[in-house]
């Protein structure tokens, strides 16, 4: 069984394939990010008859800067043209509809998990673990090529906990000959925290609410980022080089510069570069 990672290309966002499941599918709620309230299954007004987006160019100005920050880590493309066959949910009946908007959060969670899987099978300290990865991952492929029905009664988060165990050994494996190591913020509660300069290298920071922090040039070299929460986190001239569970969304929220250091997984967000 090979250790070589599933290539990336596939569990990012494609909206050419895809018929603006995420512009239906999901609720949001009138706040600083969205700027009106949205029920699950209702078309944002915003999406136009090819499935595109009519303000996508001003999202930020209009009031829906949530819009700018997500990512359906490719299962808007899957669910559209593999899962449904390419059948748009406009045209279809009002049941293949619903079963869309059904299933559409259901394989953005899988897929969420093969981005972290993948990320696990390119660190060689997690080698130990690669083959049950691997399974994981496959397995984990498998549940996204279920039928509608199969997937709409899926218990996802069983399935999260299985692969979270696999990716918390990962994270022990990858951080244990970092310095810093020792430094285990999961979960805290870290919003506005002034951390300018702090040196965070192998840090446990799954789940943190890093809201607003102040991380300026702080050290996150080597540090499980997965599932903290960086809206509006200062990133500036930080260092997440070998940073690893991090995602474009979360980086998407944050706040940044053309010197913050990055893991070659993820790029700079463009709204950074209006901020230099």
């Amino acid at each position: 069984m090979s250790d070589r990672p599933a290539d990336r290309a596939a569990l990012r966002g494609d909206c050419a394939q895809c018929f603006g499941l995420c512009c239906v599918a999901l609720p949001f709620a009138a706040s600083a990010d969205f700027a009106l309230d949205k029920d699950a299954g209702t078309p944002c007004p915003n999406l136009q008859g090819d499935h595109r987006c009519g303000i996508h160019a001003k999202l930020r100005q209009k009031g829906f800067s949530g819009c700018t920050v997500y990512d359906c880590f490719g299962a808007g493309q899957k669910v559209s043209q593999v899962t449904f066959g390419g059948e748009d949910w406009r045209t279809g009946s009002r049941e293949h509809a619903r079963r869309m908007v059904d299933v559409f959060p259901v394989v953005r969670h899988l897929h969420e998990l093969l981005w972290y899987l993948t990320e696990a099978l390119s660190l060689p300290a997690a080698r130990p673990i690669h083959s049950d990865l691997r399974r994981a991952l496959e397995q984990t492929e498998r549940l996204t090529l279920q039928t509608p029905d199969e997937l709409a009664a899926l218990d996802v988060g069983a399935h999260r906990e299985q692969v979270n165990a696999l990716l918390l050994r990962t994270s022990e494996l990858a951080r244990a000959g970092t310095r810093g190591r020792g430094k285990n913020r999961r979960g805290a509660d870290l919003m506005g925290a002034r951390l300018k300069g702090a040196d965070l290298r192998g840090a446990n920071l799954r789940g943190a609410y890093l809201i607003a922090a102040d991380l300026t040039g702080a050290d996150l070299r080597g540090a499980d980022l997965i599932g903290a929460d960086l809206r509006d986190t200062d990133l500036t001239d930080a260092d997440l080089t070998g940073a690893f569970f991090l995602t474009q969304p979360q980086l998407n929220a944050a706040r940044g510069s053309a010197g913050t250091r990055l893991p070659e997984s993820v790029t700079h967000p463009v709204h950074w570069a209006a901020r230099l």
